[in-house]
């Protein structure tokens, strides 16, 4: 496979800089196994889906990940330094992996202010790469860097606006879990989810179950190979609950369909499939769906439209074909659907 294979035309104005107001507010392009797609709104989910079909939401929770400090002047001839940082692995409960900016400023030993918090840098490698260690930890570090970072929004917006405080809000599900802020992005198929829209899939017999994945800051990074295997995905952290486990095993074998939202809670349920079905337990995982993979667990997905050139663009491909990807896409874009994570839905079918 070739990356030029993945790539699409999308003009700027087609990013979506804001989220729908409300969340459910926004469209849903359902692109079914076989047959035209259809033009809907999320509020039609429930209409589109079957009685008995199981939700699996990603219950993460993303952190104010974005952090502005300062590096004091080495020297009194010097001038203090402002630094950007965008954590994106937990190493303990005390230290942290981020992309620095600008990354050449920074020296090992250096001590970086952030308000009452302060980080030192541990280590540095090539691209931006620092390990920080902070004088607070666990629960109460987590509580200030919630106070003083921001929510990281991805790069395709925060280069085109400020951050404020309606993303607190916005760029946050509403189902994600108090104990779990360790994401550097939003599992952001879940921002359309509404009291309302979740009362009336429950009306509907649709099922509805928590996994979790961590997202880590490798769902901006592009792939650079032309040679699609050569890519090496970073690995992030997932679990799935035992109860979580058995309820989808029980719905499989019984013949229902699996609809994870979001690629992370697809990722995560095919990282912990094997032969007999969804496995209980947490790890690590890297896995790189392309086309020609064999989906274990989900039948469908639902999920935004991703980038083009994208491991995500890769992966929806996987599930229903590149070519009737593209072309959805191709309708997406002459009908104005919204892109990216503030952006429109889709429901794809698992190709028959």
């Amino acid at each position: 496979m070739r990356l030029s294979d993945f790539d699409f035309d999308l003009p700027e104005e087609r990013i979506a800089l804001r989220p729908a107001r409300p969340r459910d507010s926004a469209r849903l392009l359902h692109i079914p196994a076989k047959g035209p797609i259809g033009d809907h709104g999320v509020l039609d989910l429930p209409n589109i889906l079957r009685p008995g079909d199981v939700l699996v939401v990603n219950d993460t929770r993303v952190m104010h990940a974005a952090l502005t400090g300062i590096r004091p002047a080495r020297d009194a001839d010097a001038s203090d330094v402002h630094v950007t940082f965008n954590l994106h692995k937990r190493v303990d409960n005390r230290r942290w992996r981020a992309f620095a900016k600008p990354g050449k400023r920074l020296r090992i030993g250096d001590e970086i202010l952030f308000g009452e918090l302060r980080g030192l840098v541990e280590a540095k490698s090539e691209g931006g790469d620092f390990l920080i260690q902070f004088n607070l930890s666990g629960r109460e570090l987590e509580r200030a860097i919630q106070a003083v970072g921001a929510p990281p929004l991805p790069p395709y917006i925060a280069s085109k606006r400020d951050i404020d405080a309606a993303d607190k809000d916005d760029y946050q599900t509403t189902y994600a879990a108090e104990d779990k802020a360790e994401s550097v992005a939003a599992p952001t198929a879940g921002l359309h989810f509404t009291d309302r829209l979740m009362a009336a899939l429950d009306a509907r017999g649709v099922a509805r179950v928590s996994v979790t994945l961590h997202v880590g800051a490798g769902t901006f990074l592009p792939v650079k190979s032309e040679n699609v295997e050569e890519h090496q995905m970073h690995a992030e952290w997932c679990e799935v609950a035992e109860s979580a486990a058995d309820l989808i095993n029980r719905a499989k074998n019984d013949g229902h369909r699996i609809i994870p939202v979001g690629t992370t809670a697809l990722r995560t349920l095919e990282s912990m499939a094997d032969s007999d079905g969804l496995r209980a337990g947490s790890m690590e995982t890297d896995i790189f769906i392309t086309p020609g993979y064999r989906f274990r667990m989900s039948d469908a997905l639902l999920t935004n439209f991703h980038l083009p050139k994208s491991t995500l663009f890769m992966l929806v491909s996987a599930l229903a074909g590149l070519d009737r990807m593209q072309s959805a896409y191709a309708h997406a874009i002459s009908e104005n659907y919204r892109f990216f994570s503030y952006g429109d839905a889709c429901l794809i079918e698992a190709a028959a």
